[in-house]
């Protein structure tokens, strides 16, 4: 099976299971899209899109969304293979997302800028750097912590993890 790591700069989309109802959404999420679309009235006419924290776990939702705010994060990566076994299509350039905390209160707005296909052992130092939100050893931070998560994620799905996978 072809795995492809999606890249996404500027923004971190990821994919989770099950669906959000109006009450599992925090106040603060349609707060901050009320703010961003009085500031923006162009946006007003459009749906408030959607929002998630990053990562499967407190620490790490609560460290991403923090280097976003603080600008540090403008990248982020997924596996291909999400996206295929949720049989949805790839983020759209220009979409948005309102990232949250673990306890889903809103932290920032985000904005897809590009969208590109890499393989896991082509990723760039640059690349590493954007998405880790560091520029000490980004790239051995990069692939070790990506490695571990697509690998458990893939694991739990009965799949095998590949460093030359798309």
């Amino acid at each position: 099976m072809k795995r492809i790591i999606i890249i996404i700069f500027l923004i971190l989309i990821s994919c989770k299971s099950g669906i959000k109802t109006e009450s599992d959404i925090d106040k603060s999420v349609y707060q901050m899209w009320n703010d961003f679309t009085e500031s923006n009235p162009e946006f007003k006419t459009g749906e408030q899109p959607d929002s998630d924290y990053f990562h499967n776990n407190e620490t790490d939702a609560n460290r991403l969304a923090e280097l976003i705010v603080n600008g540090k994060k403008q990248a982020s990566s997924n596996l291909y293979y999400f996206y295929e076994k949720a049989n949805v299509d790839l983020p759209k350039i220009g979409a948005k997302s309102i990232v949250t905390d673990f306890d889903g209160k809103a932290r920032a707005i985000i904005e897809i800028k590009k969208v590109d296909t890499i393989p896991f052992n082509k990723i760039s130092k640059d690349y590493a750097e954007l998405d880790m939100g560091t520029d000490i050893e980004p790239l051995k931070k990069w692939r070790k912590a990506h490695w571990d998560f697509f690998t458990s994620a893939m694991e739990e799905n009965g799949e095998t993890q590949q460093k030359t996978c798309l």
